[in-house]
């Protein structure tokens, strides 16, 4: 069935490029994942906060490497991406990425997480100003989203900080394991000041 719209990006707008690295500040970095990063990876998704709010966990470093080779592929498909937060030895720290990528609507859902040695210094917003800035001006989004449990004060903290302010409620959108959450709906868009 064709659009009867343009497609806002077309398709090859992500694939055709190489993954950038992006700077956040210096001694902090966006990278693409590398097989070496699997047992931060590992490290991460045994972390019970991570575990709590992405709903997932890694059983084995065979897992872990999976992890991180499968952003390959999803940049060239153009279906997400994701970037290691790495400090000034180029160790990963935490995670920030596009999922959900959508070329015709030039819009992508944002996720992040840090390591708990990383947090409370303000790295997450800082990462996620970094990848807005990119996203809006060399990817060409028009529109970035991103949904936590309102129960989630941390990730509402980095949300609002970084320009994303609270659209709505879902109510009762997101199982965890302790039963149905409500999520914030944060979301910029690129004419936003």
């Amino acid at each position: 069935m064709p659009l009867l719209v343009a497609p806002a990006l077309p398709a090859g707008s992500l694939a055709a490029q190489e993954q950038p690295h992006l700077p956040v500040r210096p001694g902090l970095a966006l990278r693409p994942w590398r097989d070496d990063d699997a047992p931060a990876v590992r490290a991460a998704f045994d972390c019970p906060a991570i575990q709590r709010w992405h709903v997932r966990r890694l059983d084995s470093g065979d897992e872990a490497l999976a992890w991180t080779a499968q952003w390959a592929r999803r940049w060239h498909d153009e279906t997400a991406a994701s970037w290691a937060v790495a400090d000034a030895d180029d160790r990963t720290v935490g995670q920030i990425g596009l999922r959900g990528v959508l070329l015709t609507e030039a819009s992508a859902q944002l996720s992040y997480w840090l390591l708990p040695a990383a947090r409370g210094r303000g790295i997450a917003t800082e990462a996620l100003g970094a990848l807005t800035r990119w996203s809006f001006t060399r990817a060409g989004l028009h529109r970035l989203a991103l949904e936590h449990s309102t129960v989630n004060a941390a990730s509402c903290r980095v949300a609002t900080r970084a320009g994303f302010p609270v659209e709505g409620v879902l109510r009762g959108s997101v199982r965890h394991a302790d039963g149905w959450h409500d999520m914030h709906l944060h979301a910029r868009l690129r004419t936003d000041a």
